[in-house]
């Protein structure tokens, strides 16, 4: 593209750099026309969107060290919950929920594939349970982006079936667009990145920034001095995010290089003979910058990041723990599950904290965001999901009060739903749902 002009599209209302085989949406530029008004001062520019995500954790957490206690400032979270210190005030805790259907159908997948659609899952061969929240916000929000949702994922889906005759699609999906078809998981860094720009044909393994270079340079001399510090500080995110997915791609083509010449399929390959981030530190850290960045530019407002699949092989050596996670989880009141239950709720601290460092009128993306943690059991020694551990961050544009801890436990089956919490969250988004899942009713006190 030789016009150094850059240009408004207000499919995502973001103003968007092109060059050659690539589009990169900008943050929210209060100097600039954007959100799909006619000038900066338009009651438009004041309406932000309201985004969405989940990041799941399978095999249940150390039930002794998951707790809160208090409110705001002086809330008490207990040792697992540490990450989340920083956070607190913009953090609910809620516990006591559960999903019916996940509960007296043996273990593992029949407790997972559901826990964002809450529906009844189908034994054997045939797929059957129920569209995800995320896809039903997705269906009703996609056309406002340029990319309905973003599905991630840090671990290869896996097939056959449970010993429950529950097909293992169960435990390797959340997202699910129909009753019978989970959707399509990323779990390779780079292709993540290139779906965030658009970055395709034969020049993906060049630069991003490169390309469209002359377009940032002209958008900065109309930026106010604000704006361009702003613009600067998402570029050098870019680039950094950019020079880790670099090596990572290397190593994605020589899998697949390595995967022809044994006649295996990919993602019947171990971790890194399949490509993927052999520390898997350096994965889910990469996937969450990645969803920053789509939720900073307005490229989705929907996302799902499936930390580890349900019967988990991942290992943390960094943690000093010797088992592979779901053999641990059988031994949860360890100390070694207590690093594992802490580190998985650094993840979300970690992308909380990236979108609250992202200013966006007067407060931050966080505070027009709602991130939600989840875990599909309470005790991975007993297979428990008569509740799960949950929380949310992020105030969802001022409609979700924060800073609270919430216990449902003692309220009856019939108010401790967890679709009732997803249609809490519908509606604050702008769904006008009457029923989701198993819950005809929003959460109470949410």
């Amino acid at each position: 593209m030789s016009d150094p002009q850059f240009i408004r599209r207000h499919v995502s209302r973001r103003l968007l750099l092109q060059g050659a085989g690539v589009a990169m949406a900008l943050p929210w530029l209060e100097s600039l026309p954007v959100w799909g008004a006619e000038s900066p001062n338009a009651d438009a520019a004041s309406e932000f969107p309201k985004r969405f995500a989940t990041l799941f954790m399978a095999c249940g957490v150390n039930a002794e060290h998951w707790w809160a206690k208090g409110s705001g400032a002086d809330m008490e979270l207990g040792k697992s919950l540490t990450p989340m210190e920083p956070l607190k005030e913009k953090m609910n805790f809620i516990s006591g929920l559960f999903n019916k259907n996940a509960t007296g159908v043996g273990i593992h997948p029949g407790q997972t594939g559901n826990i964002l659609s809450g529906a009844s899952l189908q034994k054997g061969a045939e797929l059957r349970g129920g569209i995800s929240v995320d896809q039903v916000l997705a269906n009703h929000l996609g056309q406002d982006t340029a990319q309905p949702s973003m599905v991630l994922g840090c671990e290869q889906p896996i097939t056959g079936y449970h010993e429950t005759n529950f097909s293992m699609a169960y435990s390797s999906h959340i997202s699910w667009q129909n009753a019978t078809s989970p959707v399509p998981m990323e779990v390779y860094p780079s292709l993540a990145f290139d779906s965030l720009f658009d970055n395709r044909g034969n020049r993906r393994n060049k630069s991003v920034l490169d390309r469209v270079k002359e377009q940032a340079a002209s958008l900065s001399h109309e930026a106010s001095a604000g704006d361009k510090s702003k613009l600067d500080e998402y570029l050098t995110s870019v680039r950094e995010i950019e020079k880790r997915i670099e090596r990572l791609r290397g190593e994605q083509d020589k899998a697949v290089d390595r995967a022809q010449s044994q006649g295996k399929p990919l993602f019947a390959m171990e971790r890194p003979d399949n490509g993927l981030p052999e520390d898997i530190r350096e994965h889910m850290r990469l996937m969450a910058d990645i969803i920053a960045l789509a939720f900073q530019t307005d490229k989705t407002r929907i996302a799902t990041l499936l930390l580890c699949r349900d019967i988990s092989g991942l290992f943390y050596p960094f943690l000093d723990a010797r088992k592979a996670h779901h053999s641990g989880s059988h031994d949860d009141r360890s100390d070694e599950w207590e690093r594992v239950s802490q580190y998985y709720c650094s993840q979300i601290a970690y992308l909380a904290g990236r979108l609250d460092a992202m200013p966006e009128g007067e407060g931050t993306v966080l505070d027009h965001s709602c991130l939600v943690f989840i875990n599909n059991m309470w005790s991975g020694s007993q297979h428990d999901s008569t509740k799960v551990p949950l929380l949310t961050v992020g105030g969802l544009g001022g409609t979700l009060e924060t800073g609270r801890v919430l216990d449902y436990m003692d309220k009856g089956d019939e108010n401790r739903k967890l679709c009732s919490l997803y249609l809490s969250i519908m509606n604050r988004m702008g769904l006008p749902a009457t029923q989701f899942g198993d819950a005809d009713a929003p959460l109470a006190q949410i």
